[in-house]
């Protein structure tokens, strides 16, 4: 299996989806939110930790290589809520 394959794997089997209008892969269950970016430039077992991470708090969590300007994290929670 290729690595990208693998790593949308992870994400899927974790109940993600993929956002197209904004090319993130979102788990409303867990508040999750994963960039391609950030999955094409991580390995597999980090993409995998980040999934497990205890995310209990009820804020939304952004995986991204570099963390989102504040209004882009209020767009991408207004728009996910």
């Amino acid at each position: 299996m290729k690595t990208r394959d693998a790593k949308q794997k992870i994400l899927n089997d974790a109940g993600f989806s993929y956002n197209l209008d904004r090319e993130v892969y979102v788990n409303w269950r867990t508040k999750k939110v994963f960039s391609v970016e950030c999955l094409e430039d991580h390995d597999e077992k980090t993409i995998e930790l980040c999934v497990r991470e205890n995310s209990s708090t009820g804020t939304w969590r952004f995986y991204f290589n570099s963390a989102p300007s504040e209004s882009v994290r209020r767009d991408l929670e207004a728009v996910l809520a």
